[in-house]
């Protein structure tokens, strides 16, 4: 077993000076980034490229849909394997699958496949997407055991996520348009092969397997984060965010191409993504005295108000504004979310815990892209900013109705069931 870094109760003033300086943690963080990086290049590579193809937009956005749908079904239980066998042992054989699924579904189409054979290729490349993501939340977890610094991990993740997919379309865009349509999937899976690899050498900090966790571990041994309740409300209510990030995607595209500006749709949702990463920098850095239920529910009502003044934007400028609010509305959420799995769910857990958030997300995103695509095409321009309003909404009446499923079990409970025994030692 690794071990725990726990903060000591003088840690009152969290930052992310303090949580950069835990022991251990760049071991980590240099090889996740570079794992975590092809997540975001994958569906814009794949459209790329099979767009160039077939010349059909709405194939290559059906072959990378597949992708989305299979990692957002697969990836709950690769968590779930991660927390029984280790992350080793599920990363290694995942990243090589990986690696030889986007290198088939490159060659598919180059050589002008049947459209079948690439659906075909596109359900395992997806399938097999590394969880770098939800592992290196999971070894935040490890690392801090009770201590305030897991709210700015949380924070200091989000940020990540969302620098990541910021960069990653960029990057891969750039590949194929500069260098060879098929260059993005390439560099995709030679990231993924090396830095997989890389971060799945780093076993000191990984958490311990629940099949070998020992007596203390005993009675919360092979359990599903699905048997916890608030498991399952944060399921829900995370597809209302993925729900704001498909509906803009589309709805974002729709308006400028309909001013006859599709070149501001970049511009329009940087701004979103911006307001996404400062206010996750600024959540993570606050210690926060709010109970962490009621932070979720107090984030969610204020993106459900400003996700719902999208569909009345008639502006380039009002409607970057109003972009900017939900995206810093987005972080809070996230941030929330993960950080009351840490208290939810045992440590044995975690990981596909983290990995059914993920695939909400997703999941939620690429139902919001079909929905918002159907409204742009049978209603009106910028229809599909109705996505985001509905899906924000329902979440909030979701988290009003169950909120009291997201607290935490009490003390003495978690100690009887033998997983609450910390001993605090310094973060430096």
């Amino acid at each position: 077993m690794p071990e725990n870094y726990t903060a000591t109760v003088t840690d009152k003033r969290p930052g992310y000076g303090r949580l950069l300086r835990t022991r251990g943690a760049w071991t980590f963080l240099l090889p996740g980034f570079a794992a975590r990086q092809p997540f975001a290049m994958l569906t814009i590579s794949t459209v790329l490229l099979v767009q160039h193809t077939t010349g059909s937009y709405g194939t290559a956005g059906a072959v990378s849909a597949t992708t989305g749908v299979s990692m957002a079904l697969f990836a709950p239980f690769t968590g779930k394997l991660a927390d029984r066998f280790g992350q080793r042992a599920v990363l290694v054989p995942g990243v090589l699958l990986h690696t030889a699924s986007v290198l088939l579904l490159t060659v598919l189409a180059l050589t002008d496949a049947p459209l079948w054979a690439l659906f075909v290729a596109a359900v395992p490349t997806g399938a097999s997407t590394p969880q770098i993501g939800p592992m290196v939340r999971a070894r935040w977890g490890v690392k801090l055991q009770g201590s305030p610094l897991m709210t700015t991990a949380a924070a200091f993740e989000s940020v990540t996520d969302e620098f990541t997919f910021v960069l990653g379309p960029l990057f891969a865009t750039a590949l194929c348009t500069g260098v060879h349509p098929a260059a993005g999937l390439v560099t995709e899976a030679a990231l993924t092969l090396v830095g997989g690899l890389l971060f799945a050498a780093q076993r000191g900090t990984q958490p311990q397997p629940s099949r070998t966790a020992g007596e203390v571990h005993a009675r919360v041994e092979h359990v599903s984060a699905l048997r916890t309740p608030g498991v399952r409300v944060l399921i829900v209510a995370f597809l209302g965010i993925g729900s704001v990030f498909g509906g803009m995607q589309v709805a974002l595209a729709a308006f400028t191409e309909s001013i006859g500006e599709p070149g501001l749709n970049g511009v329009l949702y940087g701004t979103f993504a911006a307001g996404n990463m400062l206010s996750g920098i600024v959540c993570g850095a606050v210690a926060w005295k709010i109970a962490p239920q009621r932070r979720l529910l107090l984030a969610y009502t204020a993106l459900a108000v400003t996700a719902s003044g999208l569909w009345a934007a008639q502006s380039v400028l009002l409607l970057a504004g109003i972009g900017l609010l939900v995206g810093t509305c987005i972080a809070p959420a996230l941030i929330t979310g993960y950080t009351l799995v840490e208290k939810l769910v045992p440590p044995t857990a975690r990981t596909e815990a983290f990995t059914w958030l993920t695939g909400a997300v997703a999941l939620g995103q690429a139902a919001a892209v079909t929905v918002a695509g159907q409204l742009e095409d049978r209603l009106w321009d910028g229809a599909g900013f109705l996505v985001p309003m509905g899906g924000t909404v329902l979440a909030v009446l979701l988290l009003a109705t169950l909120r009291s499923r997201l607290v935490p079990p009490s003390t003495g409970r978690t100690v009887a069931r033998g997983i609450g025994h910390r001993v605090p030692v310094s973060v430096d």
